[in-house]
């Protein structure tokens, strides 16, 4: 966890979006929290995903994907908080 951890922290926008994603949310809800852009968004949430730290939970679906923290994640988010 370390690794993803200061991954995570050594980034300015992955620290925005890791912090807003209380709750399942898409893309464009994530961007209009976070001031970010949306390819900048996708982008993190892809990376995100290759590392285990959030996961699509619709996959199959072309727009409107929700992603949500997973437990990993949610650790790391606690750690951010502390």
């Amino acid at each position: 966890m370390n690794e993803n951890y200061s991954w995570v922290v050594r980034g300015k926008q992955r620290r925005k979006i890791i912090k807003v994603m209380n709750k399942p949310k898409i893309p464009t809800q994530i961007k209009e929290e976070t001031r970010l852009g949306l390819n900048n968004v996708s982008d993190i949430l892809r990376a995100f995903e290759k590392k285990k730290i959030a996961k699509c939970l619709n996959p199959k679906e072309k727009t409107g994907r929700l992603y949500q923290l997973t437990p990993k994640g949610m650790r790391i988010k606690e750690e951010l908080e502390e």
